[in-house]
């Protein structure tokens, strides 16, 4: 089949100036970027729009402003000049095949993971790690990635699991709420207004129900990530439930304090997820065999 017509294939040069001109609203941000000058952006963009027929830009006194057409095109060849870039770098350090794409929650990331991730480096210096912050299912060829740390059940379409850890979640509030609220049992709880992660709305309930009560989520603020979640804590702003491997720095400093002596293991755990495939790439499965010695050892599991 004949490919597209050379017309149609235009510089990636005349697009990169014409990108980056709709991006940064002007000739001479543009002309900054791409170390050219004003009069070369301007040529490369008029050329494009000759090649292609049509207008992309509006020009007048007050600057430049890209057509309802040229922002259209400048979203579409955005991402296909990402595209050209990533390959670009990957054949220029020759380690297409080596490049290990994981997402990960970032508590979990920054807490457990990047602490430990060194001595996966020392053992795998031929793998480059590239990593992005993913709360949520991921799409794995979509967004080409090659594992990922996923938090509760094992319930992603066409990925495969393996189990890391369970979690110990325990309630925490600031010493200085826990001053201002006599806290002897779990029933002194219910009336206290209680955070909540909008990941696990059923964790009060669950952990309630590990000590035979029967109680409902509760009224309380919710939150996307377990960081602000700690942060609103802290703050005095009420009591949370949190697993308590990812808070002990806070625990140590004293900026939360454990505000019922009663922990309970979550109905959410920790896996590595990878996508159902008969083989797997080698640096994805050193990763995963390497991540499950971790979570074995001692004192890695939470």
């Amino acid at each position: 089949m004949p490919g597209p017509p050379r017309r149609l294939l235009p510089s990636t040069s005349a697009l990169a100036a014409f990108e980056a001109v709709v991006r940064l609203g002007g000739f001479t941000a543009a002309a900054r970027e791409l170390s050219l000058t004003q009069g070369a952006v301007s040529r490369q963009v008029a050329g494009l729009e000759a090649l292609l027929g049509t207008r992309l830009l509006e020009r007048s006194s007050r600057g430049v402003a890209a057509t309802e057409l040229g922002r259209a095109y400048a979203a579409e060849i955005a991402a296909a000049l990402e595209t050209i870039r990533n390959a670009s770098l990957a054949a220029m350090t020759d380690r297409h095949y080596q490049t290990l794409n994981l997402a990960i929650p970032p508590t979990f990331g920054t807490r457990w993971l990047m602490p430990r991730l060194p001595r996966f480096v020392e053992r795998h210096p031929e793998v480059t790690l590239n990593f992005i912050t993913r709360i949520g299912r991921v799409e794995f060829e979509q967004e080409r990635i090659d594992a990922a740390i996923h938090v509760g059940r094992p319930d992603w379409p066409g990925a495969e699991f393996l189990e890391l850890m369970r979690e110990t979640v325990v309630p925490v509030a600031s010493p200085g709420f826990l001053a201002e609220h006599r806290i002897g049992a779990a029933e002194d709880l219910l009336p206290l207004l209680r955070l909540h992660l909008a990941s696990r709305p059923e964790a009060w309930a669950e952990w309630f129900a590990s000590l035979g009560i029967a109680a409902g989520p509760g009224a309380g603020p919710r939150f996307e990530q377990f960081a602000m979640v700690a942060q609103a804590c802290g703050a005095g702003l009420g009591v949370a439930l949190l697993p308590e491997f990812l808070i002990r720095s806070e625990l140590a400093s004293g900026q939360l304090a454990v505000a019922l002596d009663h922990r309970a293991e979550s109905a959410s755990a920790y896996w590595l997820a990878t996508p159902a495939a008969p083989r797997l790439r080698p640096q994805v499965v050193a990763f995963r065999n390497w991540l499950a010695a971790e979570a074995a050892a001692p004192g890695g599991a939470a």
